[in-house]
This record gives C-alpha cells, structure tokens and sequence, in this order.
C-alpha cells in the first residue's frame, strides 16, 4: 500500500481530486492535512474521493498554515456532514512532541466509532501509548514520519491488530539553481516489507518542509520520479537556462521544459511515459506556461502514475 502525504494547499488537493479514480483502483491511500480554513476545495477532494469509493487519511489536528489548532468546523462541516455515513476512510491524528496521553485518552474517547490513523511525527511517551492501546487492543494504522521516530519506536508498535506505515520525505529540497540533474529519492517501495511494514509512502516532489508561498524564481525547475533498472526510485531535476533574476518565468519554464521534452522523448530514458508526461509535451508544443503551481500539479500526477504503474507490477 502507498500512501502519500499532501497538505491541503490548492494544487495538493487538485492533484488527488484529478487522480481520486487511479487512486482508488491502486492501493494508493492519500493521507490529507488541511491547511487552509476555505475548505471548499477540501470538499470537493473529499466528496470526489467518495464518489470513486477511494480509502484516504483525513487529519484532523493539523499542524501547519491556518488550521493550526482551530479545527472546529473541521468536525462540524466534515466528519458530521460530508463523511458521516463513509466507511473508507480513517480518521488522522498527528502524535507531536507537545502531545499527551491525556490528549491520546480523549481523543480516543471522542471517536471510539472510527477508524484511527496515528501519524508519529516525535511523539516522546511510546512506552505509555502501548500501555494504553493495550487496554482496548485498537485496530490502528500507525504511520511513522521516519525522520521523526527510529527504528526502535517504530518496532514497539508491531503488533497483529495493527499496520503500520512508513513515510520518508525522499525530496531533498534545495534552491532551484543548486539542484542535481538526476539523484537518490527512495528505495521504500521496493524495501518497506523489508523494514517490516505494511506499507510506504513520501512527500511526493514537494518534501516535508512547509511555506505558505515560494520566494522569486530565479530559476525554474520540473521534478520527476523514475524507477531504474533495480526498482531504485531516483529524480531528475530539469533547471531554466538562467538563474540570476526572478524575471520571465514563463521563458525560463520553456527553457526547462526542453530539457524534459529531451529527456522524455529519447527511446532509453528511463522515465515512465504517464500521462502526465503527454501534458508536458502539449504544453510544450503550445509553449504554453500555466504557472508554477500547475506544474508542480504535473510532477506530483506524474509521481502517482509511476507508484500506481510499480504496485502493479
């Protein structure tokens, strides 16, 4: 199972609305933090997401932009209303260093009726939450941000009621300019079982690293995931021809979008021919720039149909 992390920015929550039928019929299993208090198109994710019967992770303690611990309507407009009669789905929670067991105990109490994702981002009192699952023996998913919780936190979890899941951010984000031609990403879909999970995930080409806006582009860069001839899950970084001023970026998109179009188009890459690649190569024959948002659209559409591809074989 794969379950990528998105925070509920604009195109996140268009790239999971667009692909909610491929994601339903490949083990894919979006988790979702909301980070926008118009959460309008979150509806229209979620609502798109039921109607193809998708499963998904809906956090409900997000930890970053506007919903930062002002989730009320969250419960009343969603949980109450939009996914009250829903079965696929799982309810996320967000287990941080400034998380008690009170907390834990309350939440539980709160929603004994559904099903429980933990995402364990640093949370300091395994020990405790053990003692405390065992009370009941909770069927959960315990999805571990691997930066955040080692080996030995993660191995007090195993248990047979529970899956547990491995989330590593395999985008090492720098400033456009400094970016690689090509690097490492992940290995998880090919060695999670290995790790002794149920299943993997990552934060796509965006990273774990959240802002509210991006600076000037100086540069432009497009990102995409491939699988080598090991199942090695590698990226290439296509950057701009000029790097020095935040002026034109819609040049500097073609600039970048050539060395895609190259890339792409030469019988040996090893890139996977997705859609996504065929909408690169129309914009391109357009020389049309849709903005910086759209294209990270296109990356993380492209980085979905390459997992979808690989978990089926």
């Amino acid at each position: 199972m794969y379950f990528p992390y998105f925070r509920g920015k604009q195109y996140e929550l268009l790239t999971i609305k667009e692909n909610a039928k491929l994601i339903s019929k490949n083990k894919i299993i979006p988790i979702i933090e909301p980070v926008k208090k118009n959460i309008s198109g979150l509806k229209r994710t979620l609502q798109t997401l039921k109607d193809y019967e998708a499963q998904f992770v809906l956090i409900v303690n997000p930890k970053f932009g506007e919903l930062n611990g002002n989730t009320t309507f969250l419960q009343d407009e969603i949980l109450e209303d939009l996914l009250k009669e829903y079965e696929k789905w799982f309810l996320g929670y967000i287990l941080d260093g400034k998380t008690t067991i009170q907390d834990i105990k309350q939440f539980l109490r709160d929603n004994d009726k559904r099903t429980i994702a933990f995402i364990h981002n640093d949370f300091k009192d395994g020990k405790q939450l053990i003692k405390l699952l065992a009370t009941k023996n909770y069927e959960l998913h315990h999805i571990f941000c691997e930066d955040h919780s080692g080996k030995l936190y993660q191995k007090k979890f195993k248990n047979q009621k529970s899956k547990r899941i491995l989330i590593r951010d395999g985008f090492n984000r720098q400033r456009n300019v400094d970016y690689p031609d090509d690097e490492h990403f992940s290995d998880l879909n090919a060695t999670y079982e290995d790790e002794g999970m149920d299943g993997f995930g990552d934060y796509l080409i965006v990273g774990n690293q959240y802002s509210e806006t991006g600076g000037p582009a100086y540069a432009v860069a497009i990102h995409l995931t491939y699988l080598d001839e090991d199942d090695d899950m590698r990226i290439k970084h296509f950057i701009s021809d000029r790097t020095d001023t935040p002026i034109d970026p819609a040049g500097k998109f073609i600039e970048a979008l050539e060395k895609l179009i190259a890339e792409i188009n030469d019988p040996s890459s090893e890139v996977f021919n997705s859609n996504a690649c065929n909408e690169f190569r129309e914009l391109y024959k357009k020389r049309h720039f849709p903005g910086l948002g759209y294209v990270k659209k296109l990356s993380m559409k492209h980085h979905i149909e390459l997992i979808a591809n690989y978990l089926n074989g």
